[in-house]
């Protein structure tokens, strides 16, 4: 496959600075929505870089250094847990990924962005269904996204040791589901994803 198909088309039309956009945690109970923008120098291909998903957490962490320092540019963002109940998962997904594009230290000229939608931009952008299988700078931003967010669960597990977010990284997994039945939500859940689970008892 040509993981530089989207980055060479849009290069080939003039533009210089294409980042890739992704995200990471919209689906989990707990905790903030990431997203990462990822600028590569143009042609370069990192190599074991892959939709984030398809990758151990052990190379997830080795890529995740390795990116940062290949990068032209990357950065990640966060919207809140208080975003997310007071505008809902997608707004503030849209809100993180616009985050990532403006904090980048090399201003972004086009994006690239995972999925169907395309966050409020002040430069051009398209969307790219299944982007972090098919493009090298969205699988790169996948990568970052999903360690950092994974990274700050650890943190959660050691604040709020009941939850084993260590192990579930805020999904909404077995154990997960049985935690907040026997604890009750702590501050950093998405209260509004809770309700089919704390008003089943």
């Amino acid at each position: 496959m040509n993981w530089l198909e989207y980055e060479k088309k849009t290069i080939n039309k003039g533009f210089k600075y294409v980042c890739g956009v992704d995200e990471a945690g919209r689906g989990p109970l707990a905790g903030p929505v990431c997203a990462a923008a990822v600028i590569l120098p143009e042609g370069r291909i990192i190599e074991g870089v892959n939709d984030s998903k398809k990758l151990s957490e052990k190379k997830r962490e080795a890529l995740f250094d390795v990116i940062k320092t290949e990068a032209l540019a990357y950065s990640i963002a966060f919207a809140t847990v208080e975003e997310i109940e007071s505008m809902n998962i997608l707004n503030a997904t849209m809100l993180a990924m616009k985050r990532a594009v403006d904090g980048l230290s090399v201003k972004a000229d086009y994006a690239l962005i995972d999925g169907n939608r395309l966050p409020p931009l002040d430069i051009p952008c398209e969307y790219v269904i299944k982007g972090d299988a098919k493009s090298m700078s969205i699988a790169a931003a996948s990568i970052l996204a999903k360690v950092s967010r994974d990274r700050l669960c650890y943190e959660y597990a050691e604040k709020y040791p009941e939850y084993g977010f260590d192990k579930h990284k805020g999904y909404g997994t077995k154990l997960h589901t049985e935690k907040i039945k026997e604890y009750g939500p702590c501050e950093i859940h998405r209260l509004s994803f809770l309700t089919k689970i704390l008003n089943n008892d």
